[in-house]
């Protein structure tokens, strides 16, 4: 028996591939689901801080990014990628719009939470993957398929039932998927890593940010510095509560699949959601239910099409 033990091969990861690929696939989950789970509870955060202006908040945001990511820059030793970054004109131009869309993301986002509003910024995260293709067919000429066409059209179902009813756009769901949309479009066009990415998006926005909360201390409206030592250190945290998930989601999807990212990330407004009715109380009326519905349904079609059409394309032979 001893002969046995000492004979047989030793569990070496680099000996073990088909170990090491479900070792990293367990990580990846754990990785994503850390990265949606947070991004979830935002609203927690962000309601902590409701009772300052939401555009400061965004001005914090920027700010206090800018000072993590440069440390988590330098640690990294990515400076000279920056660099290299920094020197290309156009990717700058692109950098800049990305910076435009994040921050109207950013600032809508938070202004809603502040104004009980959490349950459209929920539905604007689940309209976000089919608002998602609808920009890949205008700016991409981007094909859809005939299920991707039926679950556009249920959430613009959706979408025209609030504006029967209420006599008006849900305004902060479509801010929010439509600037996280744009932002996603104009990222891909952009041969950068995600850390470089908003290291550079902060620093662009980041003149503007320190010059406006420089006006507003002149103006004695600047919250920070002085309101109570719990809100000024929730707004110098905010470079933290930014980054974090954001290096847990870069870590999670270079070990899985785009399809089981793109399933998790409905874990976001799932959250959101739940906070929303369960926590903070925010009604559900019949017409927000019916919109809510729609967009359900609509998910639904377009998640199973798009496993449908996967497997497809796996069973198709290769010439």
């Amino acid at each position: 028996m001893s002969e046995v033990r000492s004979s047989a091969p030793q569990s070496n990861p680099a000996q073990n591939p088909a170990q090491n690929t479900v070792q990293s696939s367990n990580a990846g989950i754990w990785f994503a689901l850390s990265a949606y789970g947070l991004w979830g509870l935002f609203p927690v955060y962000f309601k902590w801080l409701e009772d300052v202006p939401a555009f400061e908040v965004l001005l914090h945001r920027v700010v206090w990014s800018v000072g993590f990511l440069l440390v988590l820059v330098l640690v990294t030793k990515r400076w000279k990628a920056f660099v290299t970054v920094i020197k290309q004109p156009k990717m700058l131009r692109w950098l800049t719009l990305s910076a435009v869309t994040m921050a109207i993301n950013w600032l809508v986002f938070i202004w809603a939470v502040a104004n009980e509003r959490i349950l459209e910024t929920s539905l604007g995260y689940f309209l976000n993957p089919l608002i998602s293709i609808f920009l890949g067919m205008v700016f991409l000429s981007e094909r859809l398929r005939r299920g991707q066409w039926i679950a556009l059209s249920l959430a613009a179902a959706g979408v025209l039932a609030q504006v029967v009813i209420y006599g008006s756009l849900p305004w902060v769901a479509l801010g929010v998927s439509i600037s996280f949309g744009l932002y996603g479009l104009l990222r891909k066009q952009i041969p950068v890593e995600s850390i470089l990415g908003l290291f550079v998006e902060t620093l662009i926005l980041l003149p503007f940010a320190l010059g406006y909360m420089v006006w507003l201390e002149q103006q004695g409206t600047l919250t920070f510095g002085h309101g109570d030592w719990h809100t000024n250190g929730l707004l110098l945290v905010s470079g933290v509560v930014t980054s974090i998930p954001l290096l847990l989601f870069a870590a999670g999807a270079r070990r899985l699949p785009l399809m089981m990212m793109g399933f998790l990330q409905y874990l976001v407004p799932t959250i959101s959601f739940s906070l929303a009715v369960l926590v903070y109380n925010e009604p559900v009326d019949d017409a927000k239910l019916m919109t809510f519905m729609a967009i359900w349904v609509a998910l639904v079609i377009f998640t199973l099409e798009g496993l449908r059409n996967r497997r497809k394309s796996l069973l198709k032979p290769v010439a």
